[in-house]
């Protein structure tokens, strides 16, 4: 054997026993995500807007230090709080089940601030008809019942204490209160302040709500006081914690919220490996009955393939934290998808290896010129792939995050199991002799000699007549087209042990004030309801449910809420991904054919496939929110991989012939192609296709929109990039 073979081999088993030391135990060495293990996922805001503009610096970091110390006393194992972006904060709480205990720590500023109440009425009338006097406020107490007229300027706040802990009060009949002691400074600046005002209110307020407003009936010297309102233990312990580790530096904001229950994540563990089983024996069944030993190596490729991103997967939060690789739902789809990626590859090989023997080359001769004339078409389509998954990872949080982080090992695994594995099988068979003269395949497709160009214009016409028609329903739906990631809102789903009756549903949205809710219930099964919601009521509401559908049994399958605010950024982050991925696209693939009329034929097909992607999820009424632009992503960097292929058969055609025109070389390439292009894309589909019918309700969406894509990704790389780069550049073909 060649020392270039057997190094080869050293290095290929090096590789794989590292992955396989990383991967295995799967359940201590893969971190799952919270979509898979149930939790919570918050993106706050720092307000810093109230701020002046010197005390603004290094306020993000003093709120993350403020945030950890709540977290910690949550009791979450291995919960994430970290920076995103100049003024945001990434929380993620895996496993907790208390939501609004979770919700109500984190979100209160813990501003505590003393007030003397006013005891002018008339100034008390003016200010409840909207005429407030200057150097006063009308604050509410907690439970908004009793409006109060409180001085602006507060006698004094929470930086003046020096501990608060929970006590019980015999005047509340046992309840909850918490106790504060003032340091030296602010026990002296009590008591003055309650010797001079004897008969009085002081409000107690707590980020701009009236806790509880006692009379003052005389002077307190101790420095002491009592918070109370009807506490239960674990607000009076969180309160007393916040109080004690301090106020946030600034107000925080809620932007987004997902919450998803333990159940939902057992069920997307549960179709994320159905989904997985099936496509890969899709794929691996195809190949072994049609390219037989070749079909067979590509196969050990297929499942060293899983197994290295397995282990990457495993390796990958031991260099670089755990944030860094996460296993999500959508990443299993990555999964899923980078191994029909992988396929693609070693369909090119075994394509280029039958036409080297079938020009009369002897089989070594025929793997060496089947590698090296594949090489540059598998490393061009999978870059521009990377470029896609490189954009979801920098944009992305959680799920999407994941899948690009999932997609982008996949397609560097695919490339080194399809180039370097494969071949050195290959190699090691052929020294052994297992293999020597020919390696035999099946053939479903002849060679063609359609004329794809002649009729351009045709298709040129069903594709502007399917845009139009897109367009259309665009603005005749407007905003209804959208999901809450981009325009706002709430979304909560809940399972039920019998499928519920959606009028009594609405019954009870009717009871708590949200009438106008969006109820869906899935045909498919109709114990799952969704309730789309302008407002947060999902505590209040999972109460009433329970009460109106008593022995029913309900889980909180997952609750999505996003801002208006925090929407419109997204959806504006959303367009410029989409812009730079096919601004990224174009550049490389000019660069690589050295012709620009070569880029915009294919950056016009690869917007060609997006735009009907588009239009096929508002025509079926499927709502476009972040998996949606994934799967928008996903297509443009994939679409362009048989355009790639396509382009470089070109090129390759004027090299060897510098005779015919550049129409006559376009078709001829396309012929020379296509069996490879309907085999590369209708394995990929396969894998989509067991995505959409067994990835559940989370990923069918997601699915979808790739099937729609892929399928227009074949139409348009013979329909719609080809014809375009003749009619970009007419001219005599020159290499």
């Amino acid at each position: 054997m060649e020392k270039r073979v057997l190094y080869k081999s050293i290095f290929i088993v090096a590789i794989i026993g590292l992955c396989a030391y990383f991967a295995f135990p799967f359940e201590k060495r893969i971190n799952l995500g919270l979509d898979l293990q149930g939790g919570m996922q918050l993106l706050l805001k720092v307000d810093t807007s109230n701020l002046p503009e010197d005390a603004r610096e290094g306020v993000t970091d003093l709120a993350i230090e403020k945030l950890r110390n709540r977290i910690d006393d949550l009791g979450v194992s291995e919960p994430s709080i970290q920076r995103h972006g100049i003024d945001e904060i990434l929380v993620q709480l895996p496993g907790i089940t208390d939501r609004e205990r979770a919700l109500s720590k984190l979100g209160q500023t813990g501003l505590l601030e003393f007030k003397l109440v006013s005891m002018d009425m008339e100034k008390f009338r003016a200010a409840l008809s909207g005429d407030v006097p200057k150097g006063y406020e009308i604050r509410y107490t907690k439970d908004d019942s009793e409006p109060l007229l409180l001085e602006s300027e507060a006698v004094l706040t929470g930086d003046a204490l020096s501990d608060a802990m929970v006590s019980f009060s015999q005047a509340d009949f046992g309840g909850q209160v918490v106790s504060i002691r003032f340091n030296s400074e602010g026990a002296k600046k009590f008591a003055q302040v309650t010797a001079s005002n004897i008969g009085r209110r002081l409000a107690i307020v707590l980020d701009g709500k009236v806790q509880s407003a006692p009379n003052i009936k005389e002077a307190i010297p101790s420095g002491e006081a009592v918070i109370s309102g009807r506490f239960t233990v674990d607000q009076a312990q969180d309160l007393a914690k916040i109080l004690k580790h301090g106020k946030l530096p600034a107000a925080i904001i809620l932007e987004e919220e997902r919450t998803i229950g333990p159940l939902l994540g057992k069920d997307s563990i549960t179709k994320g490996i159905n989904a997985t089983i099936v496509g890969i024996i899709s794929v691996l069944v195809f190949m072994a009955i049609y390219y037989l030993l070749a079909g067979v190596i590509a196969n050990i490729a297929l499942v060293l393939n899983l197994l290295m991103i397995l282990g990457c997967l495993g390796m990958l939060p031991y260099l670089f934290g755990a944030s860094v690789a996460t296993l999500t739902l959508p990443g299993i789809a990555g999964v899923i998808l980078s191994l029909g990626m992988a396929v693609d590859a070693n369909i090119l090989i075994n394509e280029r290896i039958r036409e080297e023997l079938a020009l009369g080359k002897t089989l070594r001769s025929a793997v060496a010129n089947g590698y090296s004339r594949a090489f540059t078409a598998i490393v061009d389509s999978n870059i521009t792939t990377l470029f896609a998954a490189a954009i979801l990872i920098t944009i992305g949080t959680g799920a999407i995050k994941g899948f690009g982080v999932t997609l982008t090992i996949g397609i560097i695994a695919s490339m080194f199991t399809a180039i370097v594995v494969t071949r050195t099988i290959l190699e090691i068979l052929l020294h052994l002799g297992v293999i020597k003269n020919s390696l035999p395949m099946l053939k479903l497709f002849g060679e063609t000699k359609f004329d794809f160009i002649k009729r351009r214009r045709v298709f040129y016409f069903i594709s502007l007549a399917v845009i139009i028609t897109g367009l259309f329903f665009y603005f005749k739906k407007g905003k209804d087209i959208y999901g809450i990631d981009f325009v706002g809102g709430q979304v909560q789903e809940y399972s039920f042990k019998e499928a519920p009756d959606v009028d009594q549903v609405r019954t009870v949205l009717n009871e708590v004030g949200l009438g106008g809710a969006i109820i869906q219930q899935f045909k498919d099964n109709p114990k799952v309801v969704s309730i789309r919601t302008s407002e947060d009521k999902a505590d209040e509401l999972l109460l009433k449910l329970k009460e109106a559908f008593a022995g029913n049994e309900i889980d909180v399958l997952r609750i999505e809420r996003v801002g208006p605010v925090a929407g419109g950024h997204l959806k504006h982050k959303a367009v410029w991904a989409l812009t730079w991925a096919l601004i990224i696209i174009l550049i490389y693939v000019a660069f690589r054919f050295k012709h620009f009329n070569f880029a915009f034929a294919g950056v016009v097909a690869l917007i060609h496939d997006v735009l009907v992607a588009f239009i096929f999820l508002i025509i079926t009424g499927r709502p476009i929110d972040l998996l949606s632009i994934t799967a928008f992503l996903t297509i443009a960097g994939y679409s362009i991989n048989d355009t790639i292929v396509i382009y470089d058969r070109v090129r390759e055609n004027m090299r060897i012939n510098r005779k015919l025109s550049l129409y006559e070389f376009i078709n001829l390439s396309v012929n020379q192609t296509l069996a490879r292009t309907i085999l590369t894309t209708g394995l990929t589909l396969l894998v989509v296709i067991s995505i959409f019918i067994y990835g559940g309700e989370v990923l069918n969406n997601f699915a979808f929109t790739l099937l729609v894509g892929f399928i227009s990704g074949i139409y348009s790389t013979v329909y719609i990039a080809s014809p375009l780069v003749l009619a970009f550049g007419r001219h005599k073909a020159k290499a």
